[in-house]
């Protein structure tokens, strides 16, 4: 028999039983026991404000109240939980309110695919089908951008760590600047050189994908003119335009697709995160109807009809989406996140920071090596959750929920001016 040793250390369990590849708990360690709203509480009793919403898939902040009683009723009522792609009510409901709530109002038209519960389940999904329909075999990615874990999501992925991750060669992708310029040379016009120019060494590709903002990749904003070229460039060679809005969907941004302000209709969208409403595992993958050209099973998975999520999504969409309250609230507030980052950029101006992003998914950029992780730090031992962005962690991502209010931001954005405090004194600047 063996007998464990207890020492002082509240995260020895994980340390000692848990895989290397841990992360989150490395940066916050604690043990989270309770959540509400935008708030989270450890068994301590130290209560935080929550910056980061589950990597976006919070956005309708932890344990909703209608969502919570929902999912309750349903599971004391032996209703079905499991069951692949078989018809069931939660899943008849959902599709319609979906089409009816999201789709029909913005004139989307767009077969509703149910992959694998995760992102990269339906960025799986969406090279393998736009594969399939124009039978060629390159997509096209771009710098900084980050689709997925699994192979195929991570040849599309720039991130140099996770790619080698893989532990074997990633093919059939090519990557281009992301709204930038090359070499003084707009990275429209570069890509467009690389399609037109036959020496190039790059084929027609079957796809091109992107995020409107790069989440892990450094809260990475595109511009509206520039998303509307990339459109353009795809219906002009007929490629397949893929947006993944897995981050940065379900209102991320303000409306509920982040593709919305620029007046375009991807052949295909990536939901995943937040579609799932209460933080329960769910993906779908969006297809026009005429490149829906899936045999029966032939993209599947066991866990495709996760019930559960059905019923907490649909709940989200009623109750947020049934107009644009909420989505003008999302403004609003991205609009008081913004004032928050100016007014910390101006007040210490050594840092050298810079605002980025859209919506409430904003960031400040912090070119010193370093800084960004110990700012970090910094807030969760004073009660603030927010993580780092960027190749080089360089950048402190804010992903509060949608539904925090003004005290929150405000209260947020103290913590982190304390911990900058700190961290800039500490480092004598």
């Amino acid at each position: 028999m063996t007998t464990t040793v207890v020492k002082n250390n509240r995260m020895q369990t994980f340390e000692e039983l848990e895989s290397a590849v841990r992360s989150y708990s490395r940066g916050w360690p604690t043990i989270f026991e309770k959540a509400k709203g935008y708030k989270l509480w450890d068994i301590e009793g130290n209560m935080y404000i929550d910056f980061f919403a589950g990597a976006g898939a919070l956005n309708y902040g932890h344990n909703h109240d209608t969502m919570q009683k929902k999912l309750i009723a349903y599971i004391q009522d032996d209703h079905i939980i499991h069951s692949l792609d078989m018809g069931t009510t939660p899943r008849k409901t959902f599709l319609e309110t979906f089409h009816n709530t999201i789709l029909k109002p913005r004139n989307l038209d767009y077969k509703v695919m149910f992959p694998g519960p995760t992102g990269t389940n339906t960025v799986e999904s969406a090279l393998k089908i736009a594969r399939k329909v124009t039978g060629r075999n390159t997509v096209i990615s771009f710098t900084n951008a980050f689709h997925g874990m699994t192979i195929g999501s991570l040849s599309v992925t720039g991130n140099s760590f996770k790619r080698h991750g893989a532990g074997v060669p990633l093919h059939h992708s090519v990557s281009m600047p992301y709204d930038a310029y090359v070499n003084d040379q707009d990275s429209i016009a570069y890509l467009e050189r690389f399609l037109e120019d036959s020496g190039s060494g790059v084929a027609l590709p079957a796809a091109i994908i992107l995020e409107t903002v790069q989440g892990e990749g450094g809260i990475n904003a595109a511009s509206i003119e520039w998303l509307q070229k990339i459109a353009s460039i795809c219906e002009r060679w007929d490629i397949l335009l893929i947006i993944d809005d897995v981050q940065a969907g379900c209102g991320r941004t303000g409306t509920f697709f982040s593709f919305e302000p620029a007046g375009i209709a991807p052949d295909i969208v990536c939901l995943s995160k937040s579609i799932g409403g209460i933080g329960l595992p769910m993906a779908i993958t969006l297809i026009k109807p005429e490149y829906d050209q899936w045999g029966p099973g032939e993209h599947n998975g066991t866990f495709r009809g996760n019930n559960l999520a059905f019923i907490a999504a649909t709940e989200a969409l009623t109750a947020f989406w049934q107009d644009n309250t909420f989505s003008k609230s999302i403004i609003q507030k991205s609009k008081l996140v913004r004032q928050c980052i100016d007014r910390i950029i101006d007040k210490f101006p050594s840092l050298q920071g810079e605002a980025r992003g859209r919506g409430l998914m904003q960031g400040i950029v912090i070119p010193e090596p370093n800084y960004a992780s110990e700012i970090c730090k910094a807030a969760f031992e004073i009660g603030l959750i927010v993580e780092t962005s960027g190749p080089n962690d360089e950048v402190v991502k804010f992903l509060p929920p949608l539904i925090i209010d003004k005290e929150g931001i405000n209260q947020g954005f103290d913590i982190l001016e304390e911990s900058i405090k700190h961290v800039v004194k500490n480092n004598n600047r």
